[in-house]
């Protein structure tokens, strides 16, 4: 009788185990990629029309994190390839994390944390070598969107060379629906302290990089973290490599004295991909205004998020108020889009309904020229000019 039970208690276990890693990963992104409840955005005809005539890209997304299938609508998070498609983007970088801090906050993070990452990749049934590679981490979120490409030729492509985005440029002349993906890193801790691993990068499609997420890493000081320093040996030897391969470098996350470092070892543009002011919204989470005045100086681009940790708020007319406050401060030609759609962030719209940031900006009075900048020609004219020419 207690052996027949023991062999039932295995059994229920066993189910019980098989169910959480069938259910519990939509669970939990569930609960953490947010779409708040709303009404349909009214958008006038006006709007509508000029949307549809934009170029509209997003500098930061963090899909490829989740167990879900990005070729097909979901009813959780905030980006897939069919909403993509239905709010016009023509350009979307997808950003791979590979470390999160227990207890991530926007003040202070000790990079020996216990790292949530970790853990999800397991229950996530990633390959086992990813459970304690960074790097194999990245590249096992790249290769999602190489899938995707795959799987959806006349939907989805991946950019690489300026080449390749020349060519998007074209098909969607007669395929306007066509979506062109990027991939980039959710800071530079995905090298594994190596520099080699930036030509591994590199081989795989990565194409921006950014150098640090909420904790101190090999390559210098995060904004979130407890040094406050500038860049390390190594990471200026990670600097001067990542421009090697025209790699684009991304500074959100990094401490300000970082900023300044990289500013001052080069000509090339930085991209601040997902943030907000801090003179718009003084949080932790943004830097200076005057360094980001440094980062347009130096023909950068600031891409405005749509959390309310980047910009005390999360509606289509936060967001619009954000970037117009961007405009005023940094010049048209320096803003632009960068959502940290599906990065356990709260919004009020997902990536199928950005005609309503159009709506926003029209009923605020910025001109027309400018919403082609901010939505994504900023975005365009960047890659264009400082992706790999091949």
């Amino acid at each position: 009788m207690i052996i027949k039970t023991v062999k039932w208690l295995c059994l229920l276990a066993f189910l019980g185990l098989i169910l959480f890693l069938v259910l519990g990963p939509a669970v939990v992104e569930k609960s953490m990629n947010v779409v708040e409840e709303h009404e349909p955005y009214p958008i006038s005809e006006a709007a509508a029309a000029l949307h549809a005539s934009l170029v509209v890209g997003d500098w930061h997304a963090d899909s490829p994190l989740w167990k879900r299938r990005l070729h097909k609508r979901s009813k959780r998070g905030h980006v897939d390839l069919p909403r993509l498609q239905e709010g016009n983007v023509m350009l979307q970088m997808f950003t791979t994390v590979t470390k999160s801090p227990s207890g991530q906050n926007y003040e202070r993070n000790e990079a020996s944390a216990k790292d949530n990452i970790t853990t999800l990749a397991m229950v996530q049934l990633w390959p086992k070598k990813t459970w304690k590679s960074l790097t194999e981490r990245a590249l096992y979120q790249a290769g999602k969107i190489h899938k995707l490409a795959e799987r959806k030729p006349d939907d989805f492509k991946l950019i690489t060379s300026q080449a390749e985005l020349a060519a998007l440029v074209e098909q969607r002349k007669s395929n306007p629906t066509l979506v062109g993906g990027l991939i980039g890193t959710e800071g530079s801790h995905a090298l594994d302290g190596k520099l080699e691993n930036i030509q591994r990068l590199y081989d795989k499609g990565f194409r921006m990089m950014s150098l640090h997420h909420f904790f101190d890493n090999k390559l210098g000081a995060s904004l979130h973290g407890t040094s406050q320093t500038g860049l390390t040996e190594f990471g200026r030897e990670a600097v001067r490599k990542m421009w090697d391969l025209d790699i684009i470098i991304d500074v959100s996350h990094s401490s300000e004295q970082v900023v300044k470092e990289v500013l001052a070892m080069t000509g090339k543009p930085l991209v601040v991909s997902h943030t907000g002011f801090k003179g718009h919204c003084d949080s932790p989470r943004n830097i200076s205004d005057d360094l980001m005045q440094q980062i347009a100086a130096q023909r950068g681009l600031i891409a405005v998020g749509y959390w309310d940790g980047a910009i005390c708020g999360n509606s289509p007319q936060t967001v619009a108020e954000a970037i117009n406050y961007g405009i005023q401060l940094v010049g048209a030609d320096h803003v632009a889009l960068g959502s940290d759609f599906d990065g356990t962030v709260t919004t009020s719209f997902d990536t199928s309904e950005l005609a309503a940031i159009t709506q926003a900006l029209m009923d605020i009075d910025v001109p027309e020229g400018q919403i082609r900048k901010v939505m994504g020609g900023n975005m365009l004219r960047l890659l264009q000019e400082n992706l790999p020419a091949e």
